[in-house]
């Protein structure tokens, strides 16, 4: 396996002349959360595939941007991706994700996409526009979990992280089943939805979501429990096929 380092690509892959089909992309926001996820790679037995691993940005719409590009990039060479992964750290809520432990999206959402309104936030989606939700193949979602030892439930998107524990209880009211919080997520998944492709979430919880205490952050842990999460993930990404399965980026 030959890892490769090009524009802020770290490419982790067999030779051009094995067989690209099934390639998968996985989106991080900063270098030290590509770098944890390629580690893993580094080394894997199983050539048959390629894993890119792409730092995009931090935010939502770097995110987009930068996974577009990619997209794009992948799919006028005529080497196109099959899945693409927004992975990296981010807030666990307690005590359903506590610090260390990893996540994987069931559903990607963002969490602040819409208006204030005198009953209080309604989503884009009440106002008549877009969506708010990505839905990942259920049967990916189970298998990278099973895989790595994460609980799965909704990974929520925000432009601002949260600081305080009135924040993050309104959160929780809101969407009853958020296990964390990131900045990247709901970007990747409608980069990858504008390319007709499914999207997948992984989170190792950093801090708890609530009042900043740098004190309880634990970066170093969490990067450690990325990279272990890819790992043993990997394979199962490099298997999965895509057809038959289902996905979605409508809001119920």
């Amino acid at each position: 396996m030959v890892v490769q380092v090009r524009e802020g690509l770290l490419t982790t892959s067999a030779p051009h002349t094995a067989p690209l089909a099934g390639r998968v992309l996985v989106a991080t926001a900063v270098p030290a959360e590509r770098d944890a996820v390629a580690r893993a790679l580094t080394g894997s037995p199983d050539a048959a595939t390629r894993i890119d691993v792409l730092a995009v940005g931090v935010g939502p719409a770097a995110a987009a941007a930068g996974t577009a590009t990619a997209l794009a990039r992948a799919a006028a060479a005529d080497l196109p991706y099959a899945l693409v992964v927004s992975a990296g750290i981010g807030g666990g809520f307690p005590p359903h994700a506590p610090v260390g432990s990893l996540v994987v999206a069931d559903e990607v959402t963002v969490a602040d996409l819409g208006a204030e309104t005198p009953d209080g936030f309604a989503p884009v989606t009440e106002l008549g526009f877009g969506a708010v939700t990505h839905r990942p193949p259920p049967s990916l979602v189970r298998d990278v979990a099973e895989a790595c030892g994460a609980a799965t439930g909704t990974v929520l998107t925000v432009s601002t992280v949260t600081g305080s524990a009135e924040r993050a209880a309104e959160l929780r009211l809101r969407h009853p089943r958020a296990l964390a919080e990131a900045m990247e997520g709901f970007g990747v998944a409608e980069a990858a939805a504008l390319h007709g492709l499914p999207v997948l979430e992984i989170r190792a919880a950093s801090n708890p979501v609530g009042p900043r205490d740098r004190a309880a952050w634990r970066i170093g842990d969490a990067l450690a429990a990325l990279s272990d999460a890819f790992g043993k993930a990997a394979p199962v990404l490099r298997s999965w096929n895509p057809h038959g399965s289902t996905f979605s980026s409508t809001h119920d």
